[in-house]
């Protein structure tokens, strides 16, 4: 509603007059109704605006630049609308105007964005970061809560890190998972992040090119693995021995190499990290366990020491030092124990 308000409010001001029709309409449609609305604003011509809107109660929806004129039927009880067509006269249309106009229309298309009614594609062909994370921010855990908070589970609590069961990027602990390239650092390769099928499994899948120009050499997929950073920022992966994965490597490569990189809190700098590297064949389906009393600290404050898997923050599937074609994917990521 604030967003049709404040909708109205900058066109009125271009003496647009905006009428509309009350009906009688079920109020599971009516957010739908003014998401159309909007969107409908934002797509007519500068010269002419015509709307047919109906809400299901008048105080719904009452901005001040609207006449409306109600009659109520004795015999049915509903209200009919004796308004109708929405008028324009003598709108002048020069340059500067329509760059004005322009302006405003990306303004509301960057809050609907923002607000996940349009553009729910997720791409991240322009990601970037350093190997272990966006560079100058610390990403939350659970950028969009899809559903209630309580319906996620710590990954300490089910031993599933993911398994796509979810609506792609988000995991079953209400984390997501990110893509980022080495172009900040300089470098200049590139990949992005999707969910597939293949060969039956759903999975999600690294796409993209490792080039070593310039000093660069990586593309990765992450998750934060905390369910709630108010609670904790790490998770307590002790009663645990490793890192299993179902994993299908597409290439023209017999076999490659990846890496997993864990993250805690003795991770001072962004490139610090455990990693493990593991090696699959091309062209079946895999599983690959990791124990960490394998993973080796990498980068300042963690090199010579065993990590503390009582103190999880991240992880990450890494493509990383060797140019390659990449198109690597994940079915599930989870946490195992020995028998």
């Amino acid at each position: 509603q604030d967003l049709v308000y404040q909708s109205i409010e900058k066109i009125s001001s271009q003496n647009i007059y905006i009428y509309y029709e009350h009906q009688s309409i079920p109020a599971e449609n009516k957010r739908e109704l003014i998401t159309s609305f909007t969107i409908t604003l934002m797509k007519s011509s500068s010269k002419c605006i015509s709307l047919l809107v109906g809400l299901m109660a008048v105080d719904a929806f009452q901005p001040s630049s609207c006449t409306r004129s109600m009659d109520r039927s004795s015999t049915t009880g509903k209200s009919t609308a004796t308004t109708g067509m929405a008028l324009l006269s003598n709108v002048t249309s020069d340059d500067a105007e329509k760059v004005q106009k322009r302006r405003k229309r990306d303004k509301i298309m960057a809050f609907l964005r923002n607000k996940g009614a349009v553009g729910r594609n997720q791409d991240f062909s322009t990601a970037m970061g350093v190997d272990e994370g966006p560079v100058g921010k610390n990403k939350s855990a659970v950028r969009k809560i899809e559903k209630t908070a309580a319906a996620y589970k710590w990954c300490t609590d089910t031993g599933i890190i993911d398994d796509c069961s979810e609506p792609f990027p988000t995991t079953p602990s209400g984390s997501e998972w990110t893509g980022f390239t080495d172009q900040v650092m300089g470098g200049v390769s590139i990949g992005k992040l999707e969910r597939q099928t293949i060969d039956g499994r759903e999975c999600n899948v690294m796409l993209g090119k490792v080039s070593l120009f310039n000093n660069g050499g990586f593309i990765q997929m992450a998750q934060e693995l905390t369910t709630n950073s108010a609670v904790s920022m790490t998770v307590d992966a002790s009663a645990y021995d490793g890192i299993e994965l179902d994993v299908y490597y597409r290439g023209e490569e017999e076999a490659e190499k990846f890496n997993v990189h864990l993250r805690t809190p003795a991770c001072i700098r962004k490139f610090s990290s455990f990693r493990n590297t593991f090696e699959v064949k091309a062209g079946e389906w895999q599983t690959v366990r990791l124990p960490f009393d394998e993973f080796v600290g990498h980068g300042p404050g963690v090199v010579d020491t065993q990590i503390n898997t009582a103190e999880l923050k991240r992880i990450g599937i890494v493509a990383i030092g060797k140019a390659m074609e990449v198109n690597f994917g994940v079915a599930k990521v989870a946490l195992f124990k020995n028998e």
